[in-house]
């Protein structure tokens, strides 16, 4: 099932620009930081996460953690060529929604987003939006009280970091998206995928929220073409300093 999906998502080389500079030195040393800094800061973080998971059952019905198929993407080398292969796999995150919620309101605003419809994205928005996240779907209805409060601070992102210890995820790169947003990529959009998706990016500490999804994917892509060891460590600093501020989180 995995290789018939691999085959069906496979979106031909890296961008000319990475392959020629980017190697494989470069991606064993961010694992390594990866695994580093994870087992270092699970120390610190368990408590945390357990306390976090009391709150989310104590405040609704349902699991502490939610799962969800994502697009990740892994290298390879062919014929001398780099490419990578979207394939997926299970993300891990604490529930911030009702366990009854439906996807529909967030695929047709998805939709909207990836399309560049401000109006349509403006209906789907609540009374409440704020002019600088006309781009996020926010005061969605599905959210839980407690689910509320953990976006807006960005610990709901806590358990991917078990995603990153599996190899799924980095803890620098492009966001990975759900399936059903990849089937309505265009040709150049999947160059967004042709690296390691991460917890946090450069998206996520310049724009986040506030930007269109042609700006995001320029931005993801801006970051596949300059990535380095310095940069990923340039991006984790100014993420804790976003997350500290709030900057971009709904």
């Amino acid at each position: 099932m995995e290789e018939q999906k691999v085959l069906q998502w496979s979106a031909g080389p890296a961008i000319g620009a990475h392959q020629a500079t980017t190697g494989e030195t470069y991606f064993v040393a961010k694992r390594a930081m990866d695994l580093l800094i994870v087992i270092l800061s699970l120390v610190f973080l368990l408590p945390l996460m357990a306390f976090i998971a009391l709150l989310i059952k104590w405040d609704s019905p349902g699991p502490a953690i939610f799962r969800q198929e994502r697009v990740t993407a892994r290298r390879r080398v062919r014929n001398g060529q780099v490419v990578w292969e979207e394939v997926p796999f299970t993300i891990y995150k604490f529930r911030t929604m009702r366990t009854d919620a439906k996807s529909t309101l967030h695929r047709q605003f998805i939709e909207a987003y990836i399309a560049g419809d401000d109006k349509r994205m403006a209906e789907l928005q609540s009374a409440q939006q704020a002019e600088d996240a006309k781009y996020k779907l926010v005061a969605d209805p599905r959210v839980t009280r407690v689910g509320s409060f953990l976006r807006k601070t960005s610990l709901d992102e806590l358990p991917q970091l078990w995603n990153v210890l599996l190899g799924h995820m980095s803890l620098v790169g492009p966001r990975p998206p759900i399936p059903y947003e990849v089937e309505l990529y265009q040709y150049h959009h999947h160059d967004r995928l042709r690296t390691i998706p991460g917890l946090t990016g450069w998206w996520q500490v310049k724009g986040r929220s506030a930007t269109s999804f042609e700006e995001m994917v320029r931005l993801d892509v801006e970051y596949i073409q300059q990535q380095t060891l310095w940069l990923d460590i340039k991006i984790i600093i100014m993420t804790v300093t976003a997350v500290t501020n709030g900057k971009g989180a709904r």
